[in-house]
């Protein structure tokens, strides 16, 4: 079997076997999550964005001891200081990828590194800002995308735009997608890879209150909203959320501001000694008490092919193989046209 030249100029750059990866699931996306992604033949990723120095350099030690010469990688957003960025790329981070801005002097710092770089994007002229800053690769990130949004346009509509300025630049795809279909179904629209967040949110390893993952399970596209609801900690950021108490509340009564919205100031959920009040962007985590499901609880529209919590490594190689039996029937189509 042949890959697709694009998804093998992808597998190549990164080092990865098969054209997966897992998003950075900010406090959910613990070293067990990528360390099982990376052996199952994915690639995975840590989010770095609020470690210090040496909580990054130690994360990233770690992995490169459990994971010798694998690929993997380390995200920053842009919009906060990323105070571990200078660390991680001293511990010899293999990758990075930078979202919600786009700056040249860091992708070059992380070149001098010998580190690759991804850059998410949300539109035809952010991907040409990416291109021009020197990113290695694109990641397109539609509507669709669970967690903190950068795009406001549907991947159908953003993927063949951005491959169509991205040259000889992989582009990964990313946003509301969930099963084996939906990785085939954008490859063959012209990406490299696929990036998955809520399905990776749904496995054994990830840091989510089991609450959230059986949401998840049982939860469909609609079931999903584009919102600002969740703005604590990160005001004017506009996120995609399972609709839960809090979110239907504030609608219902007209999604108003702070501090005048339902319930604002309750404590809604505890954790590791710290109270997190209704509204707040932080999703609660596996030991969080109180009331879990009416937090922030984040979900792309693809949750509706999620059916079961299961290992992340099981699911790379389910997923893998599907992908795989894809190409070889699309190969075979084509030679028998």
């Amino acid at each position: 079997m042949t890959m697709p030249p694009h998804v093998a100029a992808l597998l190549a750059l990164t080092g990865q076997r098969l054209p997966i990866v897992q998003a950075p699931i900010e406090s959910a996306a613990t070293p067990e999550l990528v360390t099982a992604v990376c052996r199952a033949g994915g690639l995975g990723g840590l989010a770095l964005t609020w470690d210090s120095p040496d909580e990054a350099a130690a994360k990233v030690t770690a992995l490169r001891h459990a994971l010798p010469g694998a690929a993997f990688f380390a995200n920053f957003v842009l919009h906060f200081p990323c105070e571990g960025l200078e660390a991680a790329l001293d511990a010899d981070v293999p990758m990075v990828t930078f979202s919600f801005g786009i700056d040249a002097a860091r992708i070059a710092r992380a070149h001098r590194a010998d580190a690759k770089v991804g850059v998410q994007v949300g539109s035809v002229e952010g991907a040409r800002l990416a291109i021009a800053a020197g990113a290695d690769v694109l990641i397109a990130q539609g509507v669709e995308a669970g967690g903190h949004v950068q795009s406001t346009t549907p991947l159908a509509t953003l993927l063949p735009q951005v491959v169509a300025v991205a040259g000889d630049r992989p582009v990964v795809a990313a946003g509301g997608i969930a099963s084996a279909a939906a990785i085939l179904r954008v490859i063959a629209d012209g990406a490299a890879g696929t990036m998955l967040g809520t399905r990776f949110l749904a496995t054994r390893e990830a840091a989510a209150h089991s609450d959230h993952k059986a949401a998840l399970v049982a939860a469909k596209a609609e079931d999903t909203a584009f919102t600002n609801c969740f703005d604590i900690d990160w005001p004017h950021a506009m996120h995609r959320v399972l609709r839960n108490s809090t979110f239907t509340a504030w609608e219902a009564a007209g999604s108003p501001q702070p501090p005048h919205r339902p319930g604002e100031g309750d404590v809604v959920f505890r954790q590791n000694g710290a109270d997190h009040l209704r509204y707040c962007d932080m999703p609660p985590g596996p030991d969080a008490i109180g009331d879990p499901l009416g937090a922030c609880l984040y979900a792309g529209t693809g949750v509706g092919d999620i059916d079961s919590v299961e290992a992340a490594g099981d699911l790379v190689v389910r997923f893998g193989a599907e992908v795989l039996a894809g190409f070889s029937s699309a190969q075979h189509e084509r030679v028998t046209a």
